[in-house]
């Protein structure tokens, strides 16, 4: 469950984020659109718990991960341990998780010896192993072709079923964020504010 009360978030003097509030419940998907500039890796990283230097009121229940936009993995470490170190979980655990993600048998490559979309799909694989009761993803799908996108998508829809996740995700994509959403919304103005994104919800939500 994720209960946000936002008054206002700034870097320095510039107001970034302005006054909003968001609901996310347990098995729900909220979409974020928005502009590049708009805030959605801001307003994500505070949900996460990364930010906490804003005003206003978070409250967050249950175990949290977070996909990045850009591959946060430890270069001195192999992969599996980049999901194990991590996480708590078996070697196993993170094996089984790598092959549903498409790379089974890779776990122990260094990160230099993967490509950028090999490294998000261990980003995926990191998030998911530790079943996580609150779920924010940050363009987790960029720079992967589209035949493993939609690959992606399908995998990740299936895993957030299984888990019953909280989830925001924000993305720039129209199809990633209307295959996976159950509910829409966007961020507009300056300072940015949440708005609804009426009639974008994914058929039969």
């Amino acid at each position: 469950m994720i209960a946000l009360e936002l008054t206002e978030k700034r870097f320095g003097a510039q107001p970034v984020l302005g006054p909003m509030q968001l609901s996310v419940a347990p098995g729900e998907v909220v979409g974020i659109a928005g502009a590049s500039g708009a805030g959605k890796t801001t307003l994500l990283s505070i949900l996460a718990g990364l930010d906490a230097r804003f005003s206003g009121r978070l409250d967050v229940a249950g175990r949290r991960a977070m996909v990045f936009q850009s591959p946060t993995l430890m270069p001195w470490r192999r992969v599996i341990e980049n999901i194990t170190i991590p996480t708590g979980c078996t070697e196993a655990e993170a094996e089984r998780m790598l092959a549903r993600v498409g790379l089974e048998g890779m776990g122990g490559r260094w990160p230099a010896q993967l490509s950028l979309g090999q490294a998000r799909r261990v980003g995926l694989a990191r998030a998911f192993v530790g079943r996580p009761e609150v779920l924010i993803l940050d363009e987790p799908f960029a720079s992967l072709d589209a035949e493993r996108i939609a690959a992606l998508l399908g995998l990740t829809a299936e895993l957030i079923a299984e888990t019953g996740a909280a989830v925001v995700i924000a993305s720039h994509s129209e199809e990633e964020l209307a295959a996976l959403s159950t509910r829409r919304m966007r961020l507009e103005g300056r300072p940015s504010r949440l708005v609804q994104d009426p009639g974008r919800v994914r058929a039969g939500s």
